[in-house]
């Protein structure tokens, strides 16, 4: 067991001089600014070594205990992304024709989605995240995760800034059941699906939902 002067180190702080905070927050905020959802992408290839990148980034994310309770399976290989195109379209057709509200369905309508989902055979890259509801050691012993659903949701948010940052795009896709992933994948018993992210370049001339966000006073509450 290591001391407790092992199990701590000095914290190093990024250097950002009080003058300069404010630029550099609005920076980072007009650059999230410019972040959508994408449906149509380019098969233009990406550096494996890019993906890789961004996943380490992603792994910075805290987690319960530190736990770090996912797994981001990339899929590249193109019978995979078929076999994963169609048994998505077939969750989501079911979706499309009954599963979903009527109200569900008009919160839809501005975005025009429908159960046809060409861009998982299209991109480069497909990310399927997985959850570890507990982790399992070399002998077969379980062992409990904490806070799983709000680690590995931190964990996707630093996943698509990694994303957005690298110049690419990306969307949160989730056909809803995603057991299929569990089994097209082979991934254990322990693991559950959580997203499906297709990564690449958004195809030449696209164009996105008219969307706004809400303004500061709708999503924040200062107690001064």
């Amino acid at each position: 067991m290591m001391s407790i002067t092992e199990r701590f180190i000095p914290y190093d702080p990024p250097t950002i001089t009080d003058p300069n905070v404010i630029r550099k927050t609005q920076e980072f905020y007009f650059n999230l600014k410019t972040r959508r959802s994408i449906r149509e992408f380019s098969s233009k290839p990406v550096p494996r070594e890019v993906i890789e990148n961004i996943l380490k980034a992603a792994g910075t994310a805290p987690s319960g205990a530190n736990k770090q309770p996912w797994t981001f399976c990339v899929i590249s290989n193109q019978e995979l992304k078929n076999r994963i195109r169609k048994s998505a379209e077939e969750e989501e057709f079911i979706s499309y024709h009954g599963r979903m509200s009527e109200e569900w369905m008009k919160d839809l309508e501005p975005f025009g989605t429908n159960h046809i989902k060409e861009f998982i055979e299209v991109c480069p890259y497909i990310i399927a995240v997985f959850k570890k509801a507990y982790d399992v050691d070399e002998n077969g012993n379980r062992h409990s995760n904490y806070y799983v659903n709000e680690s590995v949701g931190i964990a996707v948010g630093f996943l698509l800034l990694a994303i957005h940052n690298a110049g690419l795009v990306s969307l949160t896709h989730t056909p809803s059941p995603m057991n299929f992933l569990h089994e097209i994948l082979g991934r254990p018993e322990n693991e559950r699906p959580y997203l499906l992210i297709p990564v690449g370049y958004p195809k030449d001339n696209i164009k996105v939902p008219n969307i706004t966000r809400k303004p500061i006073e709708d999503i924040a509450v200062f107690y001064d």
